[in-house]
């Protein structure tokens, strides 16, 4: 029995997906060229691995070999709590209040793709969330799931940009639905709201400049001339996110639970951070995201937000 879009859809929004797209498994010529400008220009910052595998990158026939489509997937992360504004306590960004993403939506992949797998025994699928050499906004763009926005985030006309974005590179052939123009327009309103101004220009991100960059994927000290922007971000940060007006006009709460704040991880003192032992830490953030800053990027953190 074929595989068409709409079972695909069907099995896909049964586990949990918001939003599900389908592209052609071209080569991405143009971004990877956008891609390289980036990184001969250094905004990856430290990200080295960014450097990698850009063949593939490029041609994800490369990652899995006879790939004629891409299935792209949206799910919604968005959680409602305010934080208390308090100076004592860090910001935690909403993406990494409780599990770790990673492990949930993989979940769901391998159960959606042993799915298809018992109607078609030759379908054959490559899953990505967030890792490895696959563009997942590129793609979820081509598949017609949205837009990337100035900010460099996927924005959807359903949810806005709190989404997280999965992948899945198949050997099957779908009917491919228009990409979505861009809606963006004349708004500035993330640029201009950046604290750091790591969005130097429409659609291009400085990793050097931005918070996020800053508070997780970076191993050194933050430069003195960011003192006192940070706005209280301890761990990445939703500023560019929470300024966009479609973000203002669509957010709404995520269906699962485990993207929510139930264990108390919204905001953290940054005295009881900086008091932290490494055996406390991990078991405190078991298969959190925080444990990507480690114990020493998170106490580096709260240092620096400290007065």
């Amino acid at each position: 029995m074929p595989i068409t879009n709409e079972i695909v859809t069907e099995r896909a929004k049964a586990l949990g997906f918001d939003l599900v797209g389908f592209a052609r498994a071209d080569i991405l010529s143009d971004e990877v060229e956008k891609l390289e400008s980036w990184l001969k220009n250094g905004y990856n910052a430290g990200m080295e691995y960014m450097e990698k595998n850009i063949d593939r990158r490029k041609d994800i026939g490369k990652i899995l070999p006879g790939a004629m489509s891409v299935i792209s997937l949206a799910i919604n992360y968005y959680s409602q709590e305010k934080y208390s504004g308090d100076a004592e306590n860090g910001k935690i960004s909403r993406y990494a209040y409780n599990k770790d993403y990673h492990l949930i939506i993989r979940k769901k992949l391998e159960k959606l793709i042993a799915e298809l797998r018992t109607i078609d025994q030759e379908f054959f699928a490559t899953p990505y969330i967030d890792t490895g050499p696959v563009m997942d906004k590129v793609w979820a763009k081509r598949a017609g799931l949205g837009w990337i926005g100035k900010h460099t985030n996927l924005i959807t006309t359903e949810l806005g940009s709190w989404v997280f974005l999965a992948t899945i590179i198949t050997n099957r052939e779908f009917n491919y639905g228009r990409q979505t123009s861009d809606h963006c327009g004349s708004c500035s309103r993330c640029i201009d709201a950046c604290p750091t101004n790591a969005i130097i220009d429409e659609y291009i991100v400085d990793a050097n400049r931005c918070i996020s960059y800053l508070t997780i994927e970076n191993k050194g000290e933050i430069a003195p001339e960011f003192k006192g922007k940070f706005q209280g971000w301890l761990f990445g940060c939703d500023i560019c996110q929470e300024v966009c007006p479609w973000n203002i006009k669509l957010a709404s709460g995520t269906n699962e639970l485990l993207f929510c704040a139930t264990n108390g991880n919204k905001e953290l003192l940054l005295d009881k951070v900086l008091e932290m032992e490494n055996i406390e830490f991990k078991r405190v953030f078991k298969d959190s995201p925080l444990l990507r800053a480690r114990l020493k990027g998170l106490k580096r953190n709260a240092s620096f937000l400290k007065p």
